[in-house]
Formats: C-alpha cells, sequence, structure tokens
C-alpha cells in the first residue's frame, strides 16, 4: 500500500435495514446489478481507481453492541492507520465511477477535507487529510462522519458522476441504479 495515496475505506458493514425491511429480509450489497451484486460493483469501481482500499466487513464491527457507520468508519481508518488519508465509500454505491474516487484523492493533496458533489447535491466518497485521522478513529454510533466534516468545512469537489449520490437503500433504488447501469452500457 503506498503511503502517498489515501485509502479508500469501503463500508460494509451495515445492517441494510431500510432495504430488508422493504425486500423481505434480502441483503442490498448481494442484490444483483446486472452480472455483479451491488457490493461487486463497488469494489470494481475502487479497484478501477487504482488507490489502496481496505472493505470494513460486518465481522470486524461483531464486537460493538450496536455498531453504526461511526464505528465501521473508525474500524476501517484504524486498520490503515499509517495511509496519507482515507476515503469513506459505503458500499451501496455501486455506480461511484473511479474518475471520481482519484479526483477527491487528488483534491485532498490541498484539502483537509473533500466532498463529491454531483448538481448540488452532496455525496461519496468523502476524503479526509490524515490530519483527521484521531477524530475519525475516535467516532462511534450511527453519525458516520458528521463531526468531522462540521468542524473541518469540507471542500465540495463538483464531479460529473451522478453514481457518487445514487445510494442503493430501497428495492425502488436498486431498480433506478438498473435503469442507469443499462443506459450506460
Amino acid at each position: 500500500m503506498s503511503k502517498s495515496l489515501p485509502t479508500v475505506i469501503v463500508l460494509a458493514a451495515g445492517r441494510s435495514a431500510r432495504f430488508r425491511a422493504a425486500s423481505g429480509g434480502k441483503d442490498k450489497l448481494q442484490a444483483l446489478l446486472g452480472a455483479l451484486s451491488v457490493r461487486e460493483h463497488t469494489i470494481a469501481a475502487v479497484q478501477a481507481s487504482g488507490l489502496p482500499f481496505h472493505v470494513v466487513e460486518a465481522a470486524h464491527t461483531a464486537h460493538i453492541a450496536l455498531p453504526g457507520m461511526g464505528d465501521s468508519i473508525a474500524t476501517g481508518v484504524r486498520a490503515c492507520a499509517q495511509a496519507a488519508g482515507w476515503l469513506v465509500l459505503p458500499a451501496d454505491l455501486p455506480l461511484v465511477q473511479p474518475a471520481t474516487l482519484r479526483a477527491v484523492a487528488q483534491a485532498l493533496t490541498h484539502h483537509t477535507v473533500v466532498q463529491a458533489v454531483y448538481q448540488g447535491q452532496r455525496g461519496h466518497p468523502v476524503g479526509f487529510a490524515a490530519t483527521c485521522g484521531p477524530e475519525l478513529m475516535a467516532l462511534t454510533g450511527d453519525q458516520g462522519a458528521r463531526a468531522v466534516l462540521q468542524a473541518h468545512a469540507p471542500y465540495a469537489l463538483p464531479v460529473d458522476d451522478a453514481g457518487c449520490i445514487h445510494d442503493v437503500d430501497t428495492p425502488e433504488a436498486l431498480e433506478a441504479a438498473r435503469r442507469l447501469l443499462a443506459q450506460s452500457l
């Protein structure tokens, strides 16, 4: 792993409560989107970016009574504590583009916190410089990195990538992702 590049922290430890409730208990990350699962699409984009990455799985947060996104972020950052920074990417963003990941990573060379923004909507990944490490490792609960974002006023990086805002939290969102994927082929 290169110490000069930030590491992408792929968050795949969530309970997917909304999706499971609406889909009869199915796991959104395993749902098919074309020939690949949602999770496989996200990982493929991360791999294509050329950035180092670490996937936070449910097993990594199993020791926590009710783990939330904050716990997952802290677990991922601790696992890659020597990285030059981190890009936080939920695994339910299967259409995010590798170029978006690279652009956020590049912008981190000039900013402490960087957030991808598509047509005025804040999305993912959110990039954090190495100086944010202690704050990220202290996160707990379900608030994600909201407190770190508030403390550092993120640079809003405009991207031409609807995939950075299109998460798959419901079966309807999965169908919309299928339509968007079909249009891009």
